[in-house]
């Protein structure tokens, strides 16, 4: 684990009540005098979070305002209304999945169905008859472009989307914000839903799989990039989706009877989620370093 240089400050800035916080929340670290500076060094994964806690407390803590656990003690974990408090947004976009896949009876309600979709379809007998994208454009239908990531084709598509979004959306809710974590799925759904029709043509699909896929390329690029706990995913998360994109990429998991699968759409949100997690990981690699 490596040391980086969180906060480089003149010799006349008193950092000894700081110091004092940091040896009460047991926090590794040092400080030296470098070109006549004072520069204090922590482990890589804790630079953000001692960065954030200065801004707060550049005097330290001196009337123990933070509630630390006793010595020994095991944290304890945040209930369930605790954590949606905590990530609204990755909560608001779970809800808005279940409310539309409740009004669309998963999929079979094809009358509510059609206003979501990616095309516009109508029924016409046992066909359906999809309507050109320019056509839905041109009539103003924006939301298309990124709605069918709250479409869901029956109770597992949705409590496994639902499951690991609630995982990675929290993440990136925490390290970067709800504003940002909704940027990005709108973004992701936008970039998988294009990659899907492109590959496909006129088909129905829908889901936050692509969405997902994104996510979880975007904190692996930052996390590589930039350290931080937020983002530390358990290698074993990590192989399991890659493998399994692999699995569907080979046919067989549709081959088993899991139904046809939105491979583009699952490979370009792990392609754009990769762009946007170097991004982000550059320029909060960029931060460690001023």
């Amino acid at each position: 684990m490596s040391a980086v240089a969180v906060l480089r400050l003149p010799l006349a800035v008193d950092l000894s009540g700081f110091v004092k916080l940091l040896q009460r929340m047991q926090v590794p670290h040092r400080v030296s005098e470098e070109a006549g500076e004072q520069v204090l060094w922590v482990s890589d994964e804790l630079s953000e979070d001692v960065r954030a806690l200065y801004v707060r407390f550049p005097a330290g803590d001196p009337e123990q305002q933070l509630e630390l656990p006793a010595a020994g003690s095991t944290p304890r974990r945040p209930g369930f209304v605790q954590q949606l408090t905590r990530s609204p947004m990755t909560a608001l976009v779970l809800l808005l999945s279940l409310i539309v896949s409740a009004v669309t009876l998963l999929g079979e309600n094809l009358e509510v169905l059609r206003w979501l979709t990616f095309l516009e379809f109508r029924v016409v007998g046992q066909y359906i008859q999809f309507t050109p994208l320019a056509d839905s454009m041109a009539a103003g239908q924006w939301w298309r472009l990124v709605t069918p990531m709250l479409i869901h084709f029956g109770f597992l598509h949705i409590a496994m989307n639902g499951m690991w979004y609630w995982e990675l959306g929290r993440r990136i809710e925490a390290r970067q914000g709800g504003i940002n974590l909704l940027g990005l799925t709108l973004l992701f759904s936008l970039v998988s839903n294009f990659a899907q029709y492109i590959f496909s043509g006129a088909t129905l699909f829908g889901g936050l799989s692509g969405v997902l896929y994104g996510l979880l390329g975007h904190c692996w690029i930052y996390q590589l990039l930039a350290p931080n706990p937020a983002y530390h995913l358990p290698r074993g998360v990590l192989v399991m989706m890659l493998v399994w994109l692999l699995l569907c990429l080979s046919g067989l998991v549709s081959l088993i009877g899991f139904g046809e699968i939105a491979n583009a759409a699952h490979v370009g949100g792990l392609l754009v989620g990769c762009f946007t997690g170097l991004l982000g990981g550059l320029f909060a690699r960029r931060k460690m370093t001023l």
